[in-house]
């Protein structure tokens, strides 16, 4: 069934769980929307996975329409939603609803995700309001790690908490259909699914959210890089991937591959007419 906003608000109604990945290219999209998960999330996350940045505030929207146009073109269900990169929408409303419209019309996404609280309200109702669907995202924003001084857990004090809590509230009034919330404690996060009327999707946030959703490459295993503490590897993908990388090496070495079945026939006749 094609997943879509509305499907999404249908889903909390019901209270049945939303399932979301991360997808950067093509034949992996096509995968995940072949294994039936709702929602492709193309995150900033590439910058890291896919491209070696340190972090995700080097990505572009560049690279961000080309990587989300080549998820679209593997995808017929599930929902896909770009991801908006640094400074693409800090800047002006104006420069959010212009850099949206391009995720959906260059890239073909059906939403964009913000980082950010109930300061980028405004923003949010003005692309809502371009008829551009909006998934906030609070608690760790990785592209404010400078700011929080790395990758933290977010809301443990009351303060930051309730902060939380009003920064949810407002995105949901600013026109938000879901809300993704990263490193928050879980009891928290519970409390803030249930004050909303929008679905909840949970990274490291625990199962209280409506919804759950992971960087693929971090769930089986291809990342060799720092894995969080909320990660479940499913499959060790990356060394399975290690382990026939070697094996073609040492074919191609010993001269085991290609083999006969591997290539092409010719008649000898036409070969001997060469000389």
């Amino acid at each position: 069934m094609k997943n879509t906003v509305v499907t999404f608000a249908q889903a909390k109604e019901k209270n049945e769980k939303l399932s979301m990945l991360t997808a950067y290219d093509y034949s992996t999209a096509k995968l995940i929307d072949e294994a039936g998960i709702n929602a492709i999330l193309v995150g900033d996350s590439l910058g890291m996975v896919c491209l070696g940045y340190e972090n995700t505030l080097s990505v572009t929207m560049e690279d961000m329409i080309h990587h989300t146009a080549a998820v679209s073109r593997g995808c017929e269900n599930a929902l896909i939603v770009g991801d908006m990169p640094f400074m693409s929408y800090q800047t002006s409303v104006y420069d959010a609803v212009v850099n949206a419209g391009r995720l959906i019309k260059e890239g073909h996404a059906h939403a964009v995700k913000i980082e950010g609280g109930k300061d980028f309200a405004p923003h949010i109702k003005a692309i809502v309001e371009a008829s551009i669907p909006v998934m906030g995202h609070i608690g760790l924003t990785p592209q404010s790690i400078n700011a929080f001084g790395g990758f933290k857990v977010q809301g443990k004090s009351l303060e930051v908490a309730q902060k939380l809590i009003d920064d949810a509230v407002s995105l949901q009034e600013a026109g938000a259909f879901a809300v993704v919330m990263e490193c928050v404690p879980a009891k928290l996060a519970e409390v803030i699914t249930n004050k909303l009327s929008i679905p909840t999707i949970g990274i490291g946030a625990g199962a209280g959210c409506d919804g759950q959703v992971l960087v693929y490459q971090d769930m089986v295993a291809m990342y060799s890089g720092f894995t969080p503490k909320f990660v479940k590897k499913y499959a060790n993908v990356g060394e399975i991937m290690k382990e026939a990388f070697k094996n073609y090496k040492d074919e191609v070495s010993k001269g085991v591959f290609p083999a006969k079945e591997n290539g092409f026939s010719i008649d000898d006749d036409v070969i001997e007419k060469l000389y």
